[in-house]
């Protein structure tokens, strides 16, 4: 009896439309396992802009870390990062890109954040309703400057909420204890990426190297996305 019931559940997870009998989508709730597996990023909301910050996870000895890129720029004032399947995460980043540009080629002015997550997070939401495809084993972090400094979190689901700070990938559980304790709404660009740097020392240990680190911001005062450079991350060290 117990061998049957098992081989009835496993069906309910082949498609990501079909429902089990206790109400799940087991492809979805897969897909978010993907993205606990995947290497860490975090944001954080500062009084004069916003930053990310994503662990690169270099394997290998041998690859360039220049090579890697794991921050990207969606539009000029807004950022994103993703973590899980990356390969995804790019699918999805280079949509949000075309969906600035054409919002400035329309109406001739920068598209606002929540607007593009919204845009995002439907053709997530599509791949977990329609037969054929599996859903985006991927959750994405975007950051921009609209007004104010905002941060959003989109996970496989399609759903979305708004953030201060959070981080997500394998240590997420770790990264918002410590940003529970540690971060600050008056925090400024610089404190707030020493911060970050701080926490990935701690929950990658002797794994930590700052070549492993890709971080960028937009400031409130020209609105521009920017990468940090090496020698700005190593004052945050």
């Amino acid at each position: 009896m117990q061998q049957i019931n098992q081989n009835q559940a496993m069906g309910y997870d082949r498609a990501s439309i079909t429902f089990s009998p206790d109400g799940r989508l087991l492809q979805v709730e897969y897909a978010k396992k993907t993205v606990k597996q995947g290497a860490s990023a975090m944001g954080l909301v500062c009084r004069d802009g916003v930053v990310l910050i994503a662990d690169k996870r270099i394997n290998e000895k041998l690859i360039v870390p220049s090579s890697i890129e794991k921050t990207f720029q969606v539009d000029e004032h807004i950022g994103a990062t993703a973590t899980g399947l990356v390969m995804d995460g790019r699918i999805l980043i280079e949509k949000a890109q075309l969906i600035a540009q054409q919002h400035r080629i329309v109406f001739d002015s920068a598209i606002d954040l929540l607007s593009l997550v919204k845009e995002v997070s439907n053709i997530k939401q599509a791949f977990t309703q329609y037969g054929g495809a599996r859903p985006f084993g991927v959750s994405l972090l975007f950051a921009a400057v609209n007004g104010r400094p905002q941060l959003f979190v989109t996970d496989p689901t399609g759903i979305f909420f708004e953030y201060k700070a959070t981080g997500i990938g394998e240590n997420e559980i770790e990264i918002k204890q410590m940003l529970d304790k540690e971060y600050k709404e008056s925090m400024t660009i610089a404190e707030a990426t020493k911060l970050g740097v701080s926490i990935l020392k701690r929950v990658l240990a002797k794994e930590f190297d700052m070549d492993r680190l890709d971080v960028a911001y937009i400031s409130t005062k020209d609105k521009k996305f920017r990468r940090c450079s090496k020698e700005e991350l190593q004052k945050a060290k």
